[in-house]
């Protein structure tokens, strides 16, 4: 079971993504948080990458496809596997296609989250994470217990440079122009779903349930 969780930056990929993790036993591959790690570790990797991502742009194809090849070879994820963030570009999507079936596999289904844009906007600018430990946080859903101080290390949170609202515009932007033309081209296959993804979050879990069958 290959589930796409799919949709523009903000709409709660991650945290559906991490649900179907938890409940469902299944191996969640984000490649924000593979290149956000590359990023903190300071890898030749993480430096080109945080130029692009600091801009609001996308990562080149042939870094981000080789970073996600690299795991799907090493996961075993036997009930199954969920893509988040991957592919965003028609690149990406036919090199996907041809590097599953090189395991012998194939996408399940294509889960499109939306979102309107203000509300994007709103969400991600809302977003503080751990500059020592990685711990994410939401000052609405989730904020910090002590002020704006972790939970887990008691280091100050931080809002990331790529969640600020004038690089947000930009990533959505760019969204539009190099990402959504993937719906046409999941539509094609017949697996694509639209999903309203607006509401709290256990009640869009319900609604993504009834649209992903279990392994």
């Amino acid at each position: 079971m290959i589930i796409i969780l799919f949709g523009a930056p903000g709409v709660g990929k991650g945290t559906q993504a991490k649900l179907l993790q938890e409940r469902r036993n299944w191996f969640h591959l984000s490649t924000g948080d593979l290149l956000r790690a590359a990023i903190r570790d300071q890898t030749p990797l993480g430096k080109s990458a945080k130029f692009y991502m600091d801009k609001g742009e996308l990562v080149p194809d042939d870094v981000v496809i080789g970073l996600v090849e690299e795991k799907i070879a090493d996961q075993s994820a036997p009930e199954g596997f969920i893509l988040d963030g991957f592919p965003r570009t028609q690149a990406q999507a036919k090199a996907l296609d041809d590097m599953l079936a090189a395991h012998g596999k194939s996408i399940s289904s294509v889960i499109n989250l939306i979102v309107p844009e203000n509300l994007i906007v709103h969400r991600i600018t809302q977003r503080r994470v751990c500059p020592s430990c990685g711990a994410s946080y939401n000052l609405e859903a989730n904020p910090p217990k002590n002020g704006l101080n972790c939970d887990a290390c008691g280091t100050l949170v931080t809002l990331r440079d790529d969640d600020r609202e004038e690089t947000i515009r930009k990533r959505l932007k760019v969204y539009e122009e190099k990402t959504a033309p993937l719906i046409s081209y999941y539509t094609l296959t017949g697996k694509l779903t639209d999903l309203d993804a607006v509401g709290e979050i256990e009640d869009i879990y319900k609604r993504l349930g009834n649209h992903v069958p279990r392994a």
